[in-house]
């Protein structure tokens, strides 16, 4: 008769782990767009409040984020959160330094369509050409669809009513998926325009921020944030859904003043031809 052999229970646990771990890779969602790409392209869209810095750096308030879209230091961001410096102001963006404090750079309001919301800045001097930690987002060349799976990726100061330059922005990731397409009017006087909503809800600061496709790692759509929903919960039951602008409306903006971006797929990547206590959306 022959003995049953013991298989060691140290060995089975660490059996059992792996199996999870595979189990639970399997499921996630493949083709992450990579952090560190993601965190050197988007930017906080701020206004500076100091005229020298403290020992904590420049203080500043807080608006909302933009994101580069070519090494020429172009940016987009939505509308509305450059409403305070329609009267006048300088807009600047924080933009992150290896091994160093982020650093304010002035950012000039280069074309704004409010209709749709939707706004292009020009950084200079250029990032692109200094030592800084920076990268661009290619646009998608087709619109968001349903079910497609995304990631809204946004920058924020550690304390919003008291941010100041050398303290390092925190990172928000919303992962989730594109539910539908509605119609609304996001200026009073405005016709209507269309919004894709999320399966995830939007916080506060994120309005500017770019809605990522996993499959492509192209920017889909920027998120509004002062666009909510309420009636439209039911569709996830116990969160609102944010809302995005379609990228296909900041392609248009771009197309109007000439300017180039990089877009996607894969197979096609050539370029085409105020003082205030901060209001983040």
């Amino acid at each position: 008769m022959h003995k049953r052999a013991n298989f060691p229970a140290g060995l089975l646990t660490i059996f059992l782990c792996l199996l999870l771990c595979l189990l639970l890779a399997a499921a996630a969602p493949q083709n992450v767009p990579d952090d560190s790409a993601l965190s050197s392209a988007v930017c906080p869209l701020v206004y500076q409040l100091d005229d020298s810095p403290g020992s904590r750096g420049y203080r500043y308030s807080f608006f909302g984020n933009a994101f580069f879209i070519n090494d020429q230091g172009y940016l987009l961001t939505v509308a509305h959160v450059l409403d305070t410096f329609r009267d006048g102001g300088q807009p600047y963006i924080l933009v992150s330094r290896p091994n160093s404090p982020p650093r304010l750079v002035p950012a000039s309001i280069i074309a704004v369509d409010h209709e749709h919301d939707v706004a292009i800045l020009h950084a200079n001097p250029n990032p692109f050409d200094t030592k800084y930690k920076v990268n661009f987002l290619a646009l998608a060349s087709d619109p968001a669809s349903r079910g497609q799976s995304v990631i809204a990726f946004s920058l924020h100061p550690p304390k919003l009513q008291n941010a100041h330059t050398f303290e390092i922005p925190l990172e928000d990731r919303s992962t989730g998926e594109v539910l539908s397409y509605e119609s609304t009017q996001l200026e009073k006087t405005a016709p209507t325009a269309d919004v894709f909503l999320l399966s995830h809800s939007v916080t506060l600061g994120q309005s500017g921020s770019p809605v990522i496709s996993f499959d492509s790692h192209a920017v889909v759509g920027l998120i509004e944030g002062r666009w909510l929903r309420f009636q439209a919960a039911s569709a996830v039951k116990s969160a609102t859904p944010g809302a995005a602008i379609p990228i296909q409306y900041a392609i248009e903006l771009l197309q109007r003043h000439s300017i180039p971006w990089r877009h996607l797929p894969l197979s096609s990547q050539t370029p085409h031809s105020p003082h205030s206590n901060g209001n983040p959306h």
